[in-house]
C-alpha cells in the first residue's frame, strides 16, 4: 500500500504545477471600451462595460507593463523656497502619485506629481511624448496632480483637433496638443491662461490646480485648491470658465452669499473676492441638462468661523450652475457652517435611477463627515429624507453654530458616530490605557462637537470618512461603492497670546490651532479597527448590501503586527460590468480585486509602494486585451515611500 502522505504531497504538487502553467481563457467577443474622462464619463462614476477580466479569470491577472517618470520625491528634504507672510517654515512634504490616467484616440493620458504630462501607447506603456510646464516644485509644499482631460474638436481637422487640458501646482491652465505634446497657440498665451490675474498676490504654495478640468460644450471649467487653515484672507476661490479654442474667460462665479454687498475698498481693483470657498475636487458635468455641478470646499480658516460673516453660504455644498451663464441653479448644503473641515471632498456622481415606476436622474454626494446624500440632480431634492436634527453647541468665544445639521435617514452613516473611553484600542494593556485616558480628557459629545481649548474629537476627522477617490456606481446593480475612513482626530484650539510657532496659524482669527491623530505611545490609533472600510450601498432602497475592512496593517506596522484588517484609506474604486471592484487605496501595497455581488476577496497584487489612486481600465480593439491601470506613488500623510509607477494588469496573452 502506497504511503498516503506521500500520495498527498504528489498530488498538492501537481496541482501547484498546473496552477502555475493555467493560461485564462480570453474572450474577445465582448464590448471595447475606452476611458475619456478623469470618472469615465463627464459624471463620474467609474464604470466601465469592458468584461474580459471576470470574478471567475480575475485571479490570473499578471503585470501587463509598468512606466516610471522618475517624477516623485522622498519628505523630509528641507522646507518650501517661498514662505506665505506671517507663516512658519512650511516642509516639502513626500509627493503623491494620484493621477487616473485617460484613453481616447488610442493614446493614454496623465500627469505626475510634478505636473509633466505624457503620453503613452495604451497596450505597451512605451512613451509617445511629455510635456514639462517647469513647475518650480521646491516652492511647493504638496506635489499632486490628479489627472488631465481630453477634448475633440469636430470643427478643426489638424493640429490641436484633440486638446489635452491641465491645470498646475503654480495656478496655470494649460492646453496641449494630443498628438505631440505642444502648446496650442491659440489658447491663451501661446496655450497658456494665467490662472492667477484678478487675485491678490500670493504664493504658489497658496493656489494650485490639482485636480483636472471640466469640459462640457466648448468650455474648459476649473476650480482651485486654496491652502484653507493658514489665515482668514485667502486668495479667492472662484470657478472659471474659458473658451476652449481661444482661451478667453466666458464666465465665473466666485461663491458670495446672494444679499452680498461687496466693499470697493476691500478688494481694490481686482474681480475676485478674497476669502469665497473653493473648489479643489472634481468638477461634473451633465450635457443634456446643460448643468455644471460643483463640491465646495469650506471656507478659511477651517476650524474657526466666528468672522465668516456669511461667507460660507455656499461652503461645504453641491452647487449647480448654468453652463452658459454660471448662474446658481440650486445648491444642496451637506453641513452648516463647517468649522470641522467636513466639506465636500469628491465628484459629484451623476446616475440614472427606477423609484416608483420612473426614472429620476440622480446625484450621489459622499462628504468627508460619512454623510451619502442622493440627490435629484435637476432640482437638488433629496430622494430620501433628510432631517434637520440639534447638534452639540457651546463653542469657544467668538465663535457661533448652526443649532441643527443635515442627517440623512438614508444610507445610513458610512462612520460610527460616538466613541467612549471604555472602547479604546491599543496593542498592550498599557497602550489601551493610555488611550482610554486621552479620550476621556478630550470634549466628545458625538459628531459635530465644536473644537475647543480643551481638545475635541473630531470623529471621522481631517482625513474624512469619505474622500476624494469615492464613490464608483453599477448601474446594472444599482450599487455605489465607497472606501471610508474611522479614525479619532483631536483639534484643540490655542488663543493667539499662547500659540508661539506651534500649530497650524490660522491667522486673522483669536485662535491658532493644533489637530492631531489620537494615537497611542506605540502610533496606533486609539479607535478600535477597521481604520479602514470598503462598502457597497443599494440605491434603490439606501441600504447597505456589504461592508469589508479594506487592507491591512502591514507595511504601516512592524511584523509580526501585520493581522489588523482595515487600514487607513484614501484614492477610490472602479466598477466594470462583469462584477469586479477594483481598488488600491490602502496603506499596505496591495492592488485588489473584490466581488461586486458580495464584496470576496478575489484577487490582489503585491506593489512596489502604496496605491494611494484611483484606478481605470480598457479594452480598445476587438483583438485586444482588457487592461487595468494604477498609480502607485505612496502619501504624503502616511510614512510611505513615495514611488512613480504607472503599472498595468492584464490576463495572460494566450499562446
Amino acid at each position: 500500500m502506497p504511503n498516503k502522505f506521500g500520495v498527498i504531497i504528489f498530488i498538492t504538487l501537481f496541482s501547484l504545477l498546473c496552477a502555475c502553467g493555467e493560461k485564462a481563457e480570453i474572450h474577445y467577443d465582448g464590448p471595447i471600451a475606452d476611458w475619456p474622462a478623469w470618472g469615465n464619463k463627464p459624471g463620474g462614476g467609474h464604470y466601465s462595460t469592458a468584461d474580459q477580466i471576470t470574478p471567475q479569470n480575475v485571479h490570473m491577472l499578471e503585470q501587463a507593463w509598468v512606466y516610471r517618470s522618475g517624477d516623485f520625491r522622498e519628505g523630509g528634504t528641507g522646507s518650501i523656497d517661498e514662505q506665505p507672510e506671517g507663516i512658519a517654515k512650511l516642509p516639502l512634504l513626500a509627493s503623491g502619485f494620484q493621477a487616473t490616467p485617460i484613453v481616447e484616440n488610442d493614446t493614454l493620458y496623465f500627469c505626475t506629481p510634478f505636473n509633466r504630462v505624457i503620453a503613452l501607447d495604451p497596450e505597451t506603456g512605451q512613451e509617445r511624448w511629455a510635456y514639462d510646464p517647469k513647475v518650480d516644485v521646491n516652492k511647493e509644499t504638496h506635489t499632486n496632480c490628479r489627472g488631465v482631460s481630453s477634448w475633440i474638436d469636430p470643427l478643426q481637422p489638424s493640429v490641436c483637433a484633440h486638446r489635452i487640458l491641465t491645470g498646475t501646482l503654480d495656478g496655470r491652465l494649460i492646453a496641449l496638443d494630443g498628438k505631440t505634446g505642444k502648446p496650442c497657440t491659440d489658447f491663451g498665451a501661446k496655450g497658456i491662461v494665467d490662472l492667477k490675474e484678478d487675485l491678490t498676490p500670493h504664493t504658489d504654495v497658496e493656489y494650485s490646480v490639482t485636480s483636472p478640468p471640466a469640459i462640457i460644450n466648448d468650455l474648459v471649467i476649473t476650480g482651485a485648491s486654496i491652502i484653507d487653515n493658514y489665515k482668514l484672507d485667502v486668495p479667492s476661490g472662484a470657478v472659471r470658465a474659458y473658451n476652449i479654442r481661444t482661451g478667453k474667460l466666458e464666465w465665473y462665479w466666485d461663491a458670495l452669499p446672494p444679499d452680498y454687498q461687496a466693499k470697493p475698498e476691500a478688494n481694490g481693483d481686482l474681480r475676485f473676492q478674497n476669502g469665497t470657498v473653493n473648489v479643489w475636487s472634481i468638477i461634473s458635468v451633465d450635457k443634456e441638462r446643460n448643468l455644471v455641478f460643483l463640491p465646495t470646499g469650506n471656507t478659511s480658516p477651517d476650524y474657526y468661523g466666528g468672522l465668516r460673516n456669511g461667507m460660507d453660504y455656499y461652503a461645504s455644498s453641491v452647487v449647480a450652475l448654468n453652463a452658459l451663464t454660471g448662474k446658481v441653479v440650486w445648491h444642496f448644503q451637506t453641513v452648516h457652517h463647517d468649522i470641522w473641515d467636513f466639506d465636500v471632498p469628491s465628484q459629484p456622481t451623476l446616475y440614472d435611477i427606477e423609484l416608483n415606476g420612473k426614472t429620476v436622474p440622480a446625484l450621489a454626494q459622499p462628504t468627508k463627515a460619512g454623510h451619502l446624500f442622493l440627490l435629484n440632480r435637476e432640482t437638488g431634492e433629496p430622494l430620501f429624507p433628510v432631517e434637520e436634527r440639534p447638534v452639540p453647541q457651546d463653542p469657544v468665544a467668538g465663535e457661533y453654530l448652526s443649532p441643527t445639521q443635515p442627517f440623512p435617514t438614508k444610507p445610513a452613516p458610512l462612520y460610527k458616530s460616538t466613541i467612549t473611553p471604555e472602547e479604546a484600542y491599543g496593542l498592550t494593556p498599557l497602550d489601551r490605557n493610555y488611550c482610554k485616558k486621552k479620550i476621556a480628557s478630550l470634549r466628545h459629545d458625538g459628531i459635530f462637537t465644536p473644537p475647543s481649548l480643551q481638545g475635541t474629537i473630531n470623529f471621522p476627522g481631517a482625513s474624512g470618512s469619505n474622500n476624494w477617490g469615492s464613490p464608483a456606481i453599477d448601474p446594472q446593480r444599482n450599487l455605489i461603492v465607497l472606501n471610508a475612513n474611522q479614525l479619532i482626530w483631536e483639534i484643540t484650539l490655542v488663543p493667539r497670546k499662547d500659540c508661539g510657532d506651534s500649530g497650524t496659524p490660522m491667522l486673522g482669527t483669536p485662535y491658532c490651532e493644533k489637530l492631531d491623530l489620537v494615537r497611542s505611545p506605540l502610533s496606533v490609533p486609539c479607535n478600535p479597527p477597521p481604520w479602514g472600510t470598503l462598502t457597497a450601498v443599494d440605491l434603490v432602497s439606501g441600504e447597505k448590501r456589504w461592508e469589508i475592512p479594506l487592507g491591512t496593517s502591514r507595511d504601516l506596522a512592524p511584523f509580526p503586527v501585520w493581522w489588523i484588517k482595515g487600514s487607513p484609506t484614501s484614492g477610490g474604486p472602479i466598477v466594470t460590468k462583469s462584477g469586479l471592484v477594483f481598488i488600491g487605496g490602502t496603506t499596505d501595497f496591495y492592488f485588489r480585486a473584490f466581488s461586486t455581488e458580495t464584496g470576496k476577496e478575489l484577487w490582489r497584487h503585491r506593489l512596489p509602494t502604496a496605491a494611494i489612486s484611483v484606478p481605470m481600465t480598457y479594452r480598445l480593439k476587438k483583438t485586444s486585451r482588457q487592461y487595468v491601470v494604477v498609480a502607485v506613488g505612496g502619501h504624503w500623510g502616511f510614512p510611505l515611500p513615495a514611488g512613480d509607477h504607472l503599472m498595468a494588469f492584464a490576463l495572460p496573452e494566450s499562446e
